[in-house]
């Protein structure tokens, strides 16, 4: 099962311990097979809406800092159980916050 894992920004600044703490918990993971891909978001994006034959094309950002998605992890593991858990993992590393998940469907 894929899950999406989505952070959202923190008014937490990061240090050193936690750049480590990330990276090793990223290198466990990708040692495992169950991390697919990692990164960062631009604050900002472009929507792009269609109603019948006009599409409209609008540069971001959308919603308010705090509310925004600025980084991901796509990973691949054996029940929500087990994305959760990383997540309460992810989230005991970064502090407080915010994150969501939510299963990938598809191949």
């Amino acid at each position: 099962m894929r899950y999406l894992m989505m952070s959202k920004a923190s008014d937490t600044a990061p240090d050193e311990k936690l750049y480590t703490e990330m990276a090793a918990f990223i290198e466990e993971m990708t040692a495992a097979g169950i991390l697919l891909a990692t990164g960062g978001l631009e604050p900002g994006g472009v929507r792009v809406t269609s109603s019948g034959d006009e599409i409209t094309v609008t540069d971001g950002p959308f919603t308010e800092a705090k509310e925004a998605v600025v980084g991901f992890a796509l990973v691949e593991v054996r029940s929500k159980e087990e994305a959760i858990e990383l997540a309460r993992r992810f989230r005991r590393i970064v502090g407080d916050g915010e994150s969501v998940i939510q299963q990938v469907f598809g191949p």
